[in-house]
């Protein structure tokens, strides 16, 4: 048995096009075509949100997007989830739909399982959700007024009402209707007729400014009954109307916060051993030698030793206590937001302690200035001082914020940008204000904001990807009920560890 349901869109982020909302409530009562129904805590099978796809007004044809992997919420009133929102023309106008509450709700499909019978009431204990539609006009408000009327006529019947809902086929398709309002029993009473009111309009006034609002109060004062009406025309204003021209609350969130791990993308990246506060990486320690060796003489040559380096794994987290109010009344979702910037946060975490470790672990280079020439002298000097220590090539160059706008700046003799040109001669590479990545002499480059300001030494990291790898395991998150306090502890958390393995492949600025 297939039935719709109706939710409510708690947050629509247009920027992260992601829509979030409730998707079905338990315990409450809704009428459909085939009679009441109520969905049990618990009723609804284990589902990933991933796996659940959005749709326009229950048209199968028409996706908007899918559920974000782990966004399902599932507390005894309510399931809540988000959407990722296809970068289709339709999912561009299901956001601003959705935020200037153009198309509000949300509207379930499910099969349900297993169900009882009581006193006409379906009461769903088993069901499987099957897709979510995004509606513009959810039951309530037109089913609300037929389902007041329908209690009191079916109130004599209450037999014939039950039977009718025990004997639907088991392939009877519901549709969205409201919860039922109950309501209690009235006296019938006399029809009243009313004359309709009179319209009023405002008249045409002359007061357009000061001078002629300060005329026409005058003559209102002496009794001039035209002027008496421009003046009460003129004071019904917005500053006399506040309540009904209230600031609309955007359903959007802003925050300052920068994401990103510049540091970590321009290194290498493994997956954490699944076991183990530390692991080890086998290493070489001395090379083997091969000499040339005369007609029946001894081989001879140097043997191969190695060694082994501990890596040790360090965790990652942040939490943060927020009351069950704030978590089911607030909009935009509070939760959403706040995950969002704990996972933020985590990132900022995790690319400071790889810069950390690199700083640690790398070579000093050559002592150079925060010039043109300087940048042009640490690269081509360290870029074969990372090859001949490490066998690798220094493809990556990490700067903070002070070394990118030099970068930027940098200039040739005559005044032309060397790197932020839109034709340039003779291009030495490209850095510009609307990306964290450019071309610098021939090195990636990677713009780490994280790090600190300033063009001393340490503030760029030339690096060969192979000389470290950043081990990392998956992000997890924690969500317990603090019943004593009436609040849910939330918890981000993830487990990593860097490897410096050739330390003569990461060389740092050094100023002279």
């Amino acid at each position: 048995m297939l039935i719709n349901f109706d939710g409510k869109i708690l947050a629509a982020d247009v920027n992260n096009r992601t829509i979030t909302g409730m998707v079905v409530p338990f315990g409450v009562s809704g009428r459909t075509s085939a009679g009441e129904v109520v969905f049990e805590f618990g009723s609804f099978q284990q589902f990933q949100a991933e796996d659940i796809i959005l749709n326009k007004e229950h048209s199968r044809t028409d996706p908007l997007g899918r559920g974000i992997k782990g966004s399902e919420q599932i507390t005894p009133a309510v399931i809540s989830m988000a959407f990722k929102i296809a970068g289709t023309n339709a999912g561009t106008d299901a956001l601003i739909e959705a935020a200037e509450g153009l198309r509000p709700a949300f509207s379930i499909e499910a099969s349900a399982d297993e169900y009882t019978i009581d006193k006409g009431v379906m009461r769903v204990s088993a069901a499987t959700l099957q897709q979510v539609a995004h509606v513009t006009n959810p039951a309530f408000k037109t089913a609300l007024i037929s389902d007041v009327a329908a209690s009191e006529e079916e109130s004599d019947t209450p037999e014939t009402s039950e039977a009718a809902a025990e004997e639907k086929p088991e392939g009877t398709t519901m549709e969205n209707e409201t919860p039922e309002v109950e309501a209690a029993e009235v006296e019938a009473a006399p029809a009243v007729i009313q004359a309709a009111a009179p319209i009023r309009t405002a008249p045409r006034s002359p007061i357009v400014d000061g001078t002629s609002y300060l005329e026409h109060s005058i003559k209102a004062a002496m009794g001039n009954d035209d002027s008496r009406q421009y003046i009460r025309a003129a004071d019904e204003s917005t500053t006399t109307n506040t309540c009904l021209t209230l600031a609309p609350h955007l359903q959007e969130f802003i925050s300052t916060s920068i994401n990103g791990r510049p540091t970590v993308e321009a290194i290498s990246q493994g997956a954490l051993p699944a076991s183990g506060m530390s692991f080890t990486i086998p290493k070489l320690t001395q090379a083997p030698t091969v000499a040339a060796v005369a007609e029946e003489g001894s081989p001879f040559g140097t043997p191969m030793t190695s060694d082994y380096l501990t890596v040790s794994v360090s965790k990652y987290s942040g939490a943060s206590l927020v009351s069950w109010e704030l978590i089911d009344r607030s909009s935009p979702a509070f939760l959403s937001e706040l995950l969002r910037e704990l996972n933020t946060a985590y990132a900022k975490a995790t690319d400071l302690a790889v810069n950390a470790a690199l700083i640690a672990g790398g070579t000093a280079g050559t002592n150079s200035t925060a010039t043109a020439d300087g940048l042009q002298s640490f690269i081509s000097v360290e870029s074969a001082a990372a090859y001949a220590g490490s066998g690798n090539f220094a493809r990556n160059l990490v700067a903070n914020s002070t070394q990118w706008a030099n970068i930027m700046g940098y200039q040739d003799a005559s005044d032309r940008p060397l790197y932020n040109a839109a034709a340039p001669q003779n291009a030495a590479g490209q850095s510009v204000g609307t990306s964290l990545v450019g071309n610098v002499l021939g090195t990636s480059l990677y713009v780490d904001p994280h790090m600190a300001a300033g063009a001393g030494d340490d503030t760029m990291l030339l690096v060969a990807p192979e000389a470290a790898t950043w081990y990392e395991s998956a992000v997890r998150q924690i969500r317990v009920d603090v019943i004593g306090s009436g609040q849910i502890e939330v918890c981000v958390y993830g487990y990593g560890a860097i490897a410096v393995k050739k330390p003569l492949g990461i060389r740092r600025f050094a100023v002279a």
